[in-house]
Parts: C-alpha cells; structure tokens; sequence
C-alpha cells in the first residue's frame, strides 16, 4: 500500500494519560471508564476507535452509494465498541448500527451496507481479527 495520508499521534502515561496528535489538531486528556475502575473523566480508546470507525464507515458508505447513484448523504452510522476479558489478556468487539435515509428500500440498504463494509478501511482492518456486527435500523 502507498499512503495517501499518514496520521501520527502519541499517548503518554497510557489509559490515564493525554494522546496528542502531531499536528495539535487532536489534543485530548484520556481517561479509564468507570466500568473499569476509573473516574471517567477524560476519553479513551475505545471511544476514539468507535468515532473513527463511525466516520470512516460513513464515508465508505458515501462512495458506494454515489457509484450506484443512490443518496445516502442523510446516513447515520454509531459505533459501539466493547471491550472485556479473553483468555489472559482482552479483546474488541463492534456492532455498527447504520440508519438508512428514509424512502431507501431494505434491499438496496442491504447492499449498499455490505459493499461499504467491504470498502471501509477500518472494516478490512478488522476483517478475521474481531467481530463486527452490522445493524441496519
């Protein structure tokens, strides 16, 4: 692969810590869940990972609807991304829920949301490595 674009950004002092990107653009004070012993306060991963996967499936969806001359510009995807235990250390797993525009019928929804899954690169990153649910609501 030759990149187009290359994000860098660095984390320090881990889950509990501040993650900056080489640009300034990103600056965010990062923090454990309360779900996980700590305070909250602050982002974390898994928030990070869910919004860029949000966006990025978004905007695959985008491109597969425009070369079928369909509109999904009124397109909303969440990401949920949960994390627990497996074996001695922990895993990922996400469920994409993607709201289709109204009026779009549930086949060609279906379709679209399929080819953008295969497009997305977050989805061909993590094809094999974690499960990844599509919900079309």
């Amino acid at each position: 692969m030759d990149a187009i674009y290359t994000a860098a950004a660095t984390a320090t002092h881990g889950r509990d810590g501040r993650a900056v990107s080489s640009d300034g653009t990103l600056d965010l004070a990062l923090g454990i869940p309360v779900e996980m012993g700590g305070s909250g306060q602050g982002t974390n991963p898994e928030q990070l990972f869910a919004a860029g996967y949000a966006a990025c499936f978004g905007s695959a969806l985008g491109v597969v609807g425009r070369a079928a001359k369909v509109d999904v510009s009124d397109a909303a995807v969440t990401a949920e991304v949960g994390i627990g235990k497996e074996g001695e250390g922990f895993a990922l797993a996400v469920t994409l829920r993607i709201e289709l525009p109204d009026g779009l019928d549930e086949e060609t929804g279906r379709k679209l949301v399929e080819q953008a899954h295969q497009v997305c690169p977050y989805s061909n990153a993590t094809r094999g490595n974690i499960p990844v649910d599509l919900v079309i609501e």
